[in-house]
């Protein structure tokens, strides 16, 4: 606050040179080049692709849908997340955070498409519509729900009482919430996913220190590199017939040619709101949608001083906190009205920003956007 009382009481200093992060090569306010700011954005979508498979291949199945259904709505979650992305990074808390597809809404989704009221579908694709429709209306009620808290201030005013100490616990929830859902399915492939585990560690952490290099390749890239390590590796086995004997599950886990989802996916296709036709509304569908975008506001929370930390940016005041909530509201809303299937949260930018020593929040959140809006 400055002298005298005129400033604002949640106006914040800079951190004090004794506690910033060193080996920062990037902070919220400079950019890196264009070729490496396109290399960090496809490196971002990568990471973004997995949680929006598991996603989808989780829920279509469930509401009735197929591989041309599933494809459809992967394609609408990127498009969505891009927008979504974009709409942060400019006008919400404008820190180097990717916005895409939470895993805190499919429980009560799961409780939408397990419904006994489409019973009487015979028609599984109209089931699927059906379901997405209920999923639609529930997301577009639990995102106004999500800009009142965030828009009216009333986030902010939790922050105000945020103290380091206490924000903790929600900066290990975004970290550590994600291996419940990683872990599982790396089991089901072990001898693709620890291989590919493996890598990525060894890339990251290890190489570094054995390779010196003054632009930091593999450190920054390592998930590009894990990827087409890891990609060649399972095409290999694939080719070589590894999996022909196992069991349907293992073929379906481990062989690159078994998801489908490449054939049934159309060259180009642009998502628009209401593709799966009007929206319908459920006072109890919407409840419980409500209740998960309070655990995805939680877990953005989380990633938003994370994210602000590891990006020597000074601490976000609880205004900035709450309108980045409120924005995350609208990227709801998109959400409900495109019909992504999911609500959305800010889980994943900050840890990989963490690990390639933070990243511009302009060039990097452009580019990402872009390649999640071209699919």
């Amino acid at each position: 606050m400055a002298a005298g009382g005129g400033g604002k009481s949640d106006d914040f200093q800079p951190f004090p040179v004794k506690d910033q992060l060193p080996g920062v090569d990037f902070c919220v306010s400079s950019s890196p080049n264009w070729p490496e700011a396109i290399l960090h954005g496809f490196q971002h979508y990568l990471v973004m692709l997995g949680t929006t498979v598991i996603i989808s291949s989780i829920l279509v199945p469930l509401m009735g849908g197929g591989n041309v259904e599933k494809a459809e709505v992967i394609n609408t979650i990127l498009f969505v997340a891009g927008i979504n992305t974009l709409l942060q990074t400019l006008f919400g808390t404008r820190l180097p955070v990717v916005i895409g597809g939470s895993y805190a809404f499919v429980i009560p989704i799961i409780s939408i498409a397990l419904s006994r009221r489409y019973s009487i579908l015979i028609d599984p694709h109209q089931r699927f519509k059906h379901s997405m429709r209920d999923v639609q209306g529930a997301l577009i009620v639990a995102s106004f729900f999500t800009m009142v808290i965030g828009f009216f201030g009333f986030w902010g005013i939790f922050a105000r009482f945020l103290s380091p100490l206490a924000a903790v616990p929600l900066v290990i929830l975004t970290g550590l919430g994600l291996y419940a859902h990683g872990f599982p399915q790396l089991a089901k492939c072990i001898e693709v996913g620890l291989p590919a585990l493996v890598a990525v560690v060894f890339l990251s952490q290890y190489v570094p220190h054995l390779i010196k290099s003054k632009r930091a390749i593999f450190d920054r890239f390592a998930i590009l590199f894990s990827v087409g390590i890891i990609w060649a590796y399972a095409e290999i086995l694939t080719a070589a017939g590894a999996y022909d004997n196992r069991a349907p599950k293992t073929q379906f886990s481990c062989r690159t040619d078994r998801s489908g989802l490449i054939s049934a996916a159309p060259w180009i296709r642009i998502p628009y709101p209401f593709q799966w036709g009007r929206p319908s509304f459920n006072a109890g569908d919407a409840v419980a949608v409500i209740a998960a975008s309070f655990v995805a506001i939680i877990e953005s929370t989380g990633t938003f001083i994370a994210a602000s930390r590891y990006g020597s940016a000074t601490p976000m005041p609880p205004s900035v906190l709450s309108r980045g909530v409120g924005w995350l509201g609208v990227g709801i809303l998109l959400d409900g009205l495109f019909g992504t299937g999911s609500g959305s949260t800010a889980s994943v930018s900050f840890g990989i920003n963490k690990s390639w020593k933070s990243e511009s929040r302009s060039n990097i959140g452009n580019i990402y956007a872009l390649l999640f809006c071209i699919r």
